[in-house]
């Protein structure tokens, strides 16, 4: 059985798709982008802000299906910009200090709303 995670927390989708999904034990997070929740507003001023609303985003809708940041198998991110990949990973130690989940890093040539990155995660729901 298959359940669409849907909360306030978390920016709502802008298109035709669920913030994310819940199959089993595993929890699957739409794309993510710097959406205040909250305000509506864009957090693109700063990118190391940007990644940090990202990665609060992931963790909303990852929560709200039973898992958590810490639970997280794999991350996919993806950069408009690559040489921003040392801010990234600076912004990840704050939220991964020990035992980072498996990730892929990728840049492409654009992303919803301009945002400069995106992240999904798959997280496991602790039994």
């Amino acid at each position: 059985m298959i359940n669409r995670i849907k909360t306030d927390k978390a920016p709502s989708a802008i298109g035709t798709y669920s913030q994310g999904s819940k199959a089993g034990n595993l929890v699957f997070t739409s794309g993510q982008i710097a959406i205040n929740p909250i305000s509506g507003d864009m957090v693109t001023d700063d990118f190391s802000d940007e990644v940090r609303q990202v990665l609060n985003n992931v963790k909303s809708v990852l929560e709200a299906g039973g898992s958590s940041l810490n639970n997280i198998i794999k991350l996919t991110v993806f950069l408009t910009d690559l040489s921003q990949f040392n801010v990234l990973n600076t912004v990840f130690e704050e939220f991964f200090p020990e035992n980072p989940p498996a990730r892929s890093a990728l840049e492409v040539s654009a992303l919803p709303k301009n945002v400069n990155v995106e992240i999904e995660a798959i997280g496991v729901i602790d039994d």
